[in-house]
C-alpha cells in the first residue's frame, strides 16, 4: 500500500510552478494555546483575553495567535503538494508574519516552486519553494522560504508502493 502520493518526488517539480492548495485551516483557540504553553510563551497576549482587551487602547479584537502556530498551520497546509515526499527539512528562511492571526480565522496556503537543485545524495533533490499564508478574505497573514530534501522517484517510488513511471507532473 502506498503512503504518499505518486506525483511529489523531486522530479515531479519545475522552477516557476505555482500551487493553490485546496485545503484550509480554521485556527481554534486550543491550538493557540496549546503551543504558546507547550513552548513556554510568556507573551500574555496569546493566552489573558484582559490582557489583549485593555492592550493599546482595545486595537485587538482577541489573544493574537503565537506566529509559531500560524507558520505551522501554513506549512502544513503546503505539505500534501510540497513536500509529502521529503526526507528532511533542510530550512526556513525569509519569515514574515505580516498581519495578525485570531481564533476562528480560516487560514489558505499558496506555493511557487524557486530553486530545484542536486543535493549531496543521489537519491534526493533539494526543493526551494515560496510559501504564502492568506486569511479567507484575502489578508496576508505570513511568507517564507522553505527548503526541503525531497526523494527522487527512481531511488524510493518502489519502496513507497508505487511505480517509477511519472502519473502526473506538477507544471506551470
Amino acid at each position: 500500500m502506498a503512503y504518499t502520493s505518486p506525483d511529489s518526488y523531486f522530479e515531479d517539480f519545475s522552477t516557476g510552478t505555482v500551487h493553490e492548495h485546496v485545503r484550509g485551516r480554521t485556527v481554534s483557540n486550543e491550538d493557540n494555546l496549546a503551543i504558546t504553553h507547550l513552548t513556554l510563551n510568556t507573551a500574555q497576549g496569546h493566552f489573558n483575553l484582559d490582557y489583549m482587551r485593555d492592550l493599546m487602547d482595545g486595537a485587538f479584537r482577541e489573544r493574537l495567535v503565537m506566529g509559531a502556530v500560524t507558520l505551522a498551520i501554513v506549512i502544513g497546509l503546503t505539505s500534501e503538494d510540497m513536500s509529502e515526499n521529503a526526507i528532511a527539512e533542510i530550512g526556513l528562511t525569509g519569515i514574515r508574519l505580516s498581519n495578525p492571526v485570531y481564533r476562528e480565522d480560516t487560514l489558505y496556503a499558496r506555493s511557487e516552486v524557486i530553486e530545484l537543485r542536486d543535493a549531496d545524495r543521489p537519491d534526493a533533490g533539494l526543493l526551494t519553494y515560496r510559501f504564502t499564508g492568506r486569511k479567507a478574505d484575502g489578508t496576508e497573514v505570513a511568507t517564507g522560504l522553505r527548503t526541503v530534501l525531497l526523494k527522487r522517484r527512481e531511488h524510493w517510488a518502489a519502496a513507497d508502493g508505487h511505480t517509477t513511471e511519472v502519473t502526473h507532473a506538477h507544471s506551470a
